[in-house]
């Protein structure tokens, strides 16, 4: 809402809902973060509390301060009262890619942590920039790419990545997790006020903590809760500012190779879903310059790593959930700042052992099932199965993400067990692997045919196709790596599957053409 000189009300009683929301949404970030770098890489605590945390708190506060920031400008320009901020922080899938991609394997190979920190740096350091400079394109590919297309891939991502952990976490703790789930629904689906307006994010944390602290009391044996971890915690709590760490970027470096393999097609996956979460605002009604967003992202991606962060920056899924809930400004900058106390203060340490996290599962299902309604809500109705096309390739990455993790803790792997074997029981290994390649990309590119062909637009269907083969033929979708004639096979289909769509196109034009003659010659004859 808006004062009475016209200027935007920073904070609204709906930035409380949305602060609880988004704050969790980041708080469970925070925390699988710090345990992939304490129990997963065994990152000494000095380096996850002194130097990494300090540095994504830094480059989160940037980044959720400047969206306020970008959000205030809007509702100035605009007169509107109802301008939501674009939510950000760490990078959720890239989280994953550069711990178990880049700086696992390396700290393995060098049989030293801090060398898989460096190389972590320098994927970023590439990142940032590609980042930078793909965001002069990203305008014209927004506008070139149907809607459903960027929103139903987008969906995949949320469906799949987003919802589906949460999920299996609250019925694995169904006492905790789905209680807490039917608190956020009641209040962000059904208009439910909690007494004297308490936040329902922080309604949930309450009842779960209080519910796990109660079991662990009782000895009920669910909840997880322990007082010795709890005061186990204390010991790494301190103040610790983000120092620079550039010679440690460049001392990654010396891994350049395997950076550039992962780091050039995620840095277009970034531009993509960046662009997708960008045109998710606007269906929300809040239009932000995509240019802007991505340098952003870009440029505080960078001081975070120059600083000490290996995990890069994003704009979330998310803002129509935000919004939804009354969030505006306020919320997002406000979140900046708790993170900068919680990072600073080693504070991280002690939540991970206070706050039960399938009591905030519920948050990251809810923001899941927004995004995948609004593919469909805010797309024409005719594009509904182009929409679904989109989530495919993501259901396949998901699945062949589960398949690995579940062999990989058997201490073997599909190419040990053997591709047959696998299809005798109906795992079609190798479909998943090709197709859930690059899942944004492919996912992104096929929905964008479907939606050409449901509008009969065969030339712009036929153009996506080879857009298509070629991103395919250099392994930038339904392939590993990036290189030449990664998946020549699949690359050949999409060419051929344009030249087919630019031929029906063409025989359209012809027939269109002969039935305006035909029409013409009997007035002629008159």
């Amino acid at each position: 809402m808006s004062t009475t000189s016209g200027k935007p009300v920073l904070w609204s009683p709906g930035d409380w809902n949305a602060l609880f929301g988004f704050g969790t949404n980041i708080l469970v970030n925070l925390l699988v973060l710090t345990g992939l770098l304490r129990f997963v890489l065994q990152m000494p605590d000095d380096i996850v509390f002194g130097r990494i945390l300090p540095a994504a708190g830094l480059m989160m506060a940037l980044s959720t301060g400047y969206y306020a920031w970008l959000a205030y400008r809007l509702a100035l320009k605009t007169g509107r009262s109802d301008v939501c901020a674009l939510p950000s922080g760490i990078s959720v899938p890239h989280m994953f890619v550069v711990v178990f991609v880049i700086m696992l394997p390396i700290s393995a190979r060098t049989n030293d942590p801090i060398k898989g920190w460096e190389a972590g740096l320098t994927w970023v350091f590439v990142q940032s920039f590609i980042l930078m400079a793909g965001a002069f394109l990203a305008p014209w590919v927004k506008k070139v790419t149907p809607r459903a297309a960027l929103l139903g891939t987008l969906a995949g991502v949320s469906i799949t990545f987003i919802s589906m952990r949460p999920a299996l976490e609250m019925f694995m703790t169904p006492v905790i997790g789905i209680v807490c789930f039917a608190i956020v629904l009641a209040a962000w689906f059904g208009a439910l006020r909690y007494p004297r307006g308490i936040p329902a994010g922080l309604v949930a944390i309450a009842f779960g903590m209080l519910i796990a602290w109660g079991a662990a009391a009782l000895g009920l044996g669910f909840g997880g809760r322990s007082l010795d971890k709890l005061f186990g915690g204390l010991s790494n709590i301190g103040f610790s500012v983000p120092i620079p760490a550039i010679d440690h970027v460049f001392g990654g470096f010396e891994f350049i190779g395997i950076i550039l393999v992962t780091a050039i097609p995620f840095g277009i996956y970034d531009l993509v879903e960046a662009m997708d979460n960008v045109e998710s605002a606007e269906a929300a009604g809040d239009h932000f310059p995509t240019t802007r967003v991505l340098t952003a992202d870009g440029a505080v991606s960078l001081v975070g790593c120059l600083m000490g962060n290996p995990f890069i920056n994003a704009v979330y899924i998310g803002h129509p959930g935000w919004k939804s809930m009354g969030g505006r400004i306020g919320y997002s900058a406000a979140t900046g700042l708790a993170v900068l106390v919680i990072t600073w203060l080693g504070i991280i340490s002690l939540l991970l052992d206070l706050i039960p996290v399938v009591a905030i599962a519920p948050i990251l299902l809810y923001i899941g099932m927004l995004i995948g309604a609004q593919a469909f809500q805010e797309t024409p109705k005719s594009h509904a199965p182009a929409v679904v096309l989109g989530l495919v390739p993501h259901l396949a990455a998901w699945a062949k993400t589960l398949i690995d993790g579940a062999l990989g803790a058997a201490g073997t792997n599909a190419a040990t067990v053997g591709m047959e074997k696998l299809g005798q029981v109906g795992v079609l290994y190798p479909g998943l692997e090709v197709l859930g390649e690059g899942s944004i990309l492919s996912g992104l590119i096929l929905a964008a045919i479907a939606a050409f062909i449901i509008d009969k637009e065969w030339v712009k269907a036929s153009y996506f196709a080879g857009a298509g083969a070629l991103l395919t033929f250099f392994g930038f979708m339904h392939g590993p790596a990036v290189g030449i004639a990664v998946t020549p096979g699949v690359a050949a289909a999409y060419a051929l599957v344009g030249a087919f769509l630019y031929a029906v196109s063409r025989q359209t034009e012809i027939e269109a053409a002969l039935r305006a003659k035909l029409n013409r010659a009997p007035a002629a004859a008159e």
